[in-house]
């Protein structure tokens, strides 16, 4: 893309400033016609019955790309140029009212038109100030002190024009054409007797250029969105997203009661599995489980129990801390719990194993991956979040004293696009 030089101490001309704003058209008018090409292309410019409802449409913000000139009139001291093709944006940015009559006679109906052309001109007239070289102190009021205003601004816009036909029995009737230079975005009916435009009334034009396609909007692991999941929901594709990055870890298992002089072994952490899912659809709603934590035992005889499995859907999944078969009141309280592991995903870790009850302390409760261990007490410890098992329980200073367990901590699901 061309650029302007200038020198530290030359008199500064209109030209270098003109000059930028004409080398980022022409740059983003190449770059739009690399990606696009040469052919009309219109984008957003939604037409809808009004609100409240009447015989009349709003056509919303958008954008028409169509292949022109470089500049048809001569751009401030710039010549104009009307032999080299530049494909230019017109840009909308609030939205367009028509209203519309119905035919007049019983039985007939009558099709609107609604066209579209790119259209450049020159607007904001100021009278500006200008040096006055006799008086430097004293500004000319305008070119040569003539007090005329001069347009500040050469604009791009959709130029949008409603068209109507002729009427004629219903069924009968004929959109009008769509005039050189111009393209056809919508057409609507309207019949005899009608008070409001309703969206059955309106069509997209056979030959509408709308741009069928977006570029994907979506770096899975940069974060451009996030939505956390700590309790069981749905998860709804955004508009534009076709991919995303899951992660998951399930819950940890709760830690058993201690028993008379024997400690109980800490409960075990979830897994954890991250995946990249391609191929989805906006507005696919994807059902997502997140694993509970495990109950915690107590001295009154109810056991402790495995951390819950988080699924996203049936994509990928994370099981939770499981429980040692021999960890159950009444028999050896001490053993390792295994930890749980990730299901189906492009990274699949397993969670740390509780540990072994020693002497009279309750043993470690194990950590999903990148969780922390939780260290035990007399009682047991709840697991730490998300996804740590529960450190088990002691049997205090006499080493004969039975403590209750506690609960695993909760899972997690995180998604990213």
């Amino acid at each position: 893309m061309d650029r302007n030089i200038v020198y530290p101490g030359s008199i500064p001309l209109d030209t270098d400033l003109l000059s930028i704003n004409r080398s980022a058209m022409v740059g983003l008018g190449y770059l739009a016609q690399a990606v696009l090409g040469q052919s009309t292309i219109a984008d957003g410019l939604v037409c809808s019955p009004t609100s409240p409802a009447s015989l009349g449409v709003t056509v919303g913000p958008g954008s028409l790309i169509q292949l022109t000139t470089l500049d048809s009139l001569s751009y401030g001291s710039l010549a104009a140029d009307t032999t080299d093709p530049l494909v230019k944006m017109g840009i909308n940015i609030s939205s367009t009212g028509f209203s519309l009559v119905t035919p007049t006679t019983s039985g007939q109906s009558a099709n609107y038109l609604i066209q579209a052309s790119f259209l450049e001109s020159d607007v904001t007239p100021v009278v500006l100030p200008y040096y006055n070289a006799a008086n430097p102190a004293q500004p000319y009021s305008g070119p040569a002190n003539s007090s005329v205003a001069q347009n500040t601004q050469r604009v791009q816009r959709v130029q949008l024009e409603l068209k109507v036909g002729a009427p004629a029995l219903t069924g009968q009737q004929q959109s009008p054409p769509v005039d050189a230079g111009w393209v056809g975005l919508y057409t609507i009916n309207v019949s005899y007797g009608q008070t409001e435009v309703l969206v059955s009334n309106i069509a997209l034009s056979p030959t509408a250029p709308f741009l069928t396609w977006k570029l994907p909007q979506l770096r899975p692991g940069f974060a451009s969105g996030v939505q956390t999941f700590t309790s069981s929901g749905n998860f709804t594709v955004p508009p534009g997203v076709t991919q995303m990055e899951v992660e998951l870890w399930g819950g940890g298992s709760g830690s058993f009661a201690s028993v008379n002089s024997t400690p109980s072994g800490g409960g075990a952490g979830g897994g954890y599995a991250r995946m990249r899912i391609a191929n989805l659809l906006a507005g696919q709603l994807v059902p997502v489980t997140v694993g509970s934590g495990g109950n915690g035992g107590t001295m009154a005889g109810a056991g402790a129990t495995a951390g819950g499995t988080s699924r996203f859907g049936t994509y990928v999944s994370a099981t939770g801390g499981g429980l040692n078969q021999l960890a159950s009141v009444g028999s050896p309280l001490n053993g390792a719990t295994p930890g749980g592991i990730g299901v189906g995903g492009d990274v699949n870790i397993w969670g740390s194993s509780g540990q072994a009850g020693i002497l009279n302390q309750g043993g470690l409760g194990g950590a999903a991956p990148m969780g922390g261990t939780q260290n035990s007490g007399t009682s047991g410890v709840v697991g730490n979040f998300p996804g740590g098992g529960a450190a088990g329980a002691g049997t205090g200073a006499n080493s004969a004293t039975p403590y209750n367990g506690a609960a695993g901590a909760a899972g997690l699901v995180v998604v990213r696009w």
